[in-house]
This record gives structure tokens, sequence and C-alpha cells, in this order.
């Protein structure tokens, strides 16, 4: 949804560019797909840069209503967008502030185009927006109650940003007749490079190698195919009021059900029946736990059933399961 937003908002720039160079008859495609290439990345970039402080919120300050396994693998996934997205477009946006700069003090002329003047002041616009709805959105979950650390964190960062994009940007226009602006806008430049470098480093140490991750697929695969295998197991029970004797029984051709194989290893999960009710499901893993390289707090994780009940250390971890035939009915 943030970057259908992003794309809006660039087909905006597209009819305003447009709309501005057919007036603008003196300056040539070239300089205004340049001006219109610097604003989109720096959308782009604001945008995936939103993104990734928001992912560094939701994981190290997590929702007690949202500590569910999946929800936060789907916060490093998010992560992991907003990291590829900044390492190639923002160094693109650098580029192009760079080259317009140099094209400038060649050709003065550059500086009056209708194009650049429409997106510098349309860039600030938004921008001004963004603060506004901001503080608006601030005040009004305030009032509601709202004073978590997590709501307070993201208001600051969309703050941030958009108080990053106004500031700059409005100087930029007023350096034009305040040189002294010039030297803000050269720190501010800076400043906002070192930052946003900085940010992107912690996100690759956030997300955890591409080995790492690799890894934690791996056992989130061999999590999903227990799983499976102990639903397969209670329904054959439900249906033949008997454990199967093994796990080559719980095959089905005609439901399609085909016994998981480790991923990586191709040898089968081990099924053992421990009782009438009984059984347990085994497999080796690779990373301990459910939460990557990030640990949840215990309050959170004391309410985290789903992580009780799949919990595992790294290494050959079996998983006790009893069916309660008050909860699954045989099928009569």
């Amino acid at each position: 949804m943030i970057f259908s937003l992003a794309l809006l908002l660039i087909l905006g720039l597209i009819i305003i560019t447009v709309m501005s160079s057919i007036a603008d008859k003196k300056i040539g495609p070239k300089e205004v797909f340049l001006q219109l290439l610097s604003t989109a990345v720096l959308y782009f970039s604001a945008i995936s840069l939103g993104v990734l402080l928001f992912q560094f919120i939701n994981i190290y300050f997590p929702d007690i209503l949202k500590v569910d396994f999946y929800q936060r693998e789907s916060y490093f996934s998010s992560m992991r967008w907003a990291v590829a997205v900044l390492v190639i477009v923002f160094p693109v946006y650098i580029w192009s502030l760079w080259y317009t700069r140099k094209a400038e003090l060649a050709t003065p002329e550059l500086k009056e185009m209708l194009t650049r003047k429409w997106l510098l002041y349309f860039t600030v616009f938004a921008a001004a927006a963004v603060i506004i709805g901001d503080l608006v959105t601030l005040i009004f979950n305030y009032l509601q109650g709202e004073t978590t650390t997590r709501f307070v964190l993201k208001i600051a960062s969309v703050l941030f940003i958009a108080a990053a994009v106004f500031g700059y940007y409005f100087w930029e226009l007023r350096q034009e007749k305040n040189p002294k602006a010039a030297k803000f806008v050269k720190i501010a430049k800076w400043g906002i490079v070192i930052i946003v470098a900085g940010l992107v480093v912690f996100g690759f140490y956030s997300a955890g190698s591409p080995q790492s991750a690799r890894v934690l697929r791996l056992d989130q695969q061999r999590l999903s195919d227990l799983q499976g295998m102990q639903n397969q197991i209670v329904y054959f029970w439900q249906q033949k009021n008997r454990l199967p004797l093994n796990a080559a029984e719980l095959t089905d051709s005609i439901s399609g059900y085909v016994v998981p194989q480790d991923p990586e290893t191709g040898l089968s999960y081990e099924y053992n029946v421990l009782g009438n009710l009984k059984f347990e499901l085994c497999g080796v893993f690779k990373t301990e736990g459910e939460t990557g390289n990030v640990q949840v707090p215990t309050e959170v994780s004391k309410i985290n059933l789903y992580a009780d009940n799949w919990q595992h250390s790294i290494g050959r971890v079996c998983f006790e399961r009893a069916i309660d035939p008050q909860l699954y009915k045989l099928n009569k």
C-alpha cells in the first residue's frame, strides 16, 4: 500500500512535469526528466526510510496484540525490502542532486526552469501536509488515551522524515535569494546521508545475514511440515479411532497429502507413538526459538501460546502431543 501511494505521487509528478515542460520551451527533455528522476527517487527513499523505521519499532517495541510468529516475520520481510530500496534508490538520489547542481553551475538558467520550481514547491507542499497530518494524528490519539512508546516513536519517525524533506527543500528555494542558506543546505545534505547510511547498516544487522535468513526460513519450513503432519495425524485418529503406526500411513492419494521430508537433508521427520492418544514429532533445527535474532519481552512471550507450543532449541527437538477426545470428536 505504501509503495502504491508512492506510485500515485510519481504519477502526479509526471503530470506536473509534462504541463510545466510544455510551458517552458527553452529547456530540453534531458533536464526535465532529470528533475523528475530526482524527485521520484526522493519520494521512494523517504517512504522506504519510513518503512524501515516502522519495522525497527515493530520489532524492538512489539505490540502485545501482534506477537505471533508470522507477524514478526512480515516485519523482517518489510525491513529487507526497505533496505534493498534504499541501497539502490538513495545513491541514485544523491547522484541526481550532484549532477543537477553541477549542471546549474554551468548553466544558471536551469535554476529558472518551471519544471524545477513546480517540483520543488510541490515537494515542500507535500512535506508540509504530512507534518500537519502527523501532528493532528498525534493530538487525536493522545486525546484517545494512546500514549504507548510505539505510537510516539512512529509519530516521531514520520515527523523527522517530513521535516527533513521540508527543511532541505525550503532552504533550497531560499538559497537562490539568500546565499547564506547554501551552507545550511550543504550541511543538511551530508547529515541526512550519514543518518540514512547508519539506518541501512542497522537494518542489515537487524535483518541478519543472507545465510542466517536462509537458515531461519528452513526452520520455518520444518515447523510448517510438522504442523501439517500433526493435523493429518489428528484427522487420521478421528476417522479410524487409532493413531497411525508410522508416518507412511498418513499418505493420502485422494487428498494429495504426502508425508514431507526435511527441506535441507531430505530425511524423514521422526514420528513415534507414545500411547493410545499420545504421539511425538521430531525434527532437527538450526536456530533457537521462533524470534530469529530479536528477543521478545517476557510479558509478550507469556501470552504467546503459539510460541510455547512450538518453541524449539538448536538440534533435535521432539514435540509431544496428546489428543483430547473431548475436543477432537471421533467421526461416527
